[in-house]
């Protein structure tokens, strides 16, 4: 299992398309975009974050929210091909209704 190592963080805030709902992504301006905020999906492209390192590309699909510190939250990811779990924070213009639905589940 890769562990991520936070200090190697590489600032990557791209505009992409979502892969899962096919949905233009652009980058969020005030930190890196890890994530599309209609679906809450992922791609796995890094072991440390921004460093585009890992070769798994699996999708990651959210599985669960947990408080994260001032108030936000982290989406908790499990990845479809080689089942690691990661940890996002959620960015503002995320889906709040697929987050409260996640939550609730």
């Amino acid at each position: 299992m890769n562990k991520i190592n936070t200090a190697k963080f590489i600032m990557k805030d791209e505009d992409f398309r979502c892969e899962v709902c096919n949905k233009k992504v652009k980058a969020l301006k005030y930190t890196a975009r890890d994530h599309c905020p209609f679906c809450l999906s992922s791609k796995h492209v890094d072991i440390n974050p921004g460093d585009r390192l890992c070769n798994c590309h699996g999708i990651l699909i959210p599985i669960s929210i947990e408080p994260a510190k001032k108030g936000n939250y982290k989406i908790i990811y499990k990845c479809q091909k080689c089942h690691l779990i990661k940890r996002n924070i959620m960015a503002r213009d995320d889906n709040m209704d697929l987050i409260i639905e996640i939550i609730s589940y």
